[in-house]
């Protein structure tokens, strides 16, 4: 089954201009911006600039540069909003979320980075 991309989707829009963002970092092929409804004290997304709907879209269809490019723009935010593990500060969690089952709300592949707080346990069971 090949992937539908929806250009309307509001990552889309983002990325074309038509809806502002607060950016944090941006690069040939990515885009990284604050979340408008944070879930912890830093809380941002990542998206390639690419027409992509989820990671395993992403890491299947995209080119070497791209999956670079976006790999190293996730390091440099993490950097940046001073969440780095290894230098002493107190990590940070990475999410991807695809399709109906992992809750995507967006159908266009993007990563939260939150930081600034523990974050509690990987998945709720019931």
């Amino acid at each position: 089954m090949a992937y539908v991309y929806d250009t309307t989707n509001i990552f889309a829009r983002i990325l074309r201009g038509e809806i502002p963002n607060r950016t944090v970092l941006e690069t040939e092929h990515a885009l990284a911006f604050r979340d408008i409804a944070p879930k912890a004290p830093d809380h941002v997304l990542v998206i390639p600039k690419g027409p992509y709907v989820t990671y395993d879209h992403f890491c299947a269809e995209a080119s070497e540069a791209e999956i670079v490019d976006f790999t190293r723009a996730v390091a440099a935010v993490v950097k940046l909003i001073g969440a780095e593990a290894h230098s002493g500060a107190k990590g940070f969690r990475a999410i991807t979320n695809a399709g109906e089952n992992g809750v995507q709300e967006v159908p266009h592949f993007h990563l939260h980075i939150l930081a600034g707080r523990c974050i509690g346990p990987m998945v709720v069971t019931d």
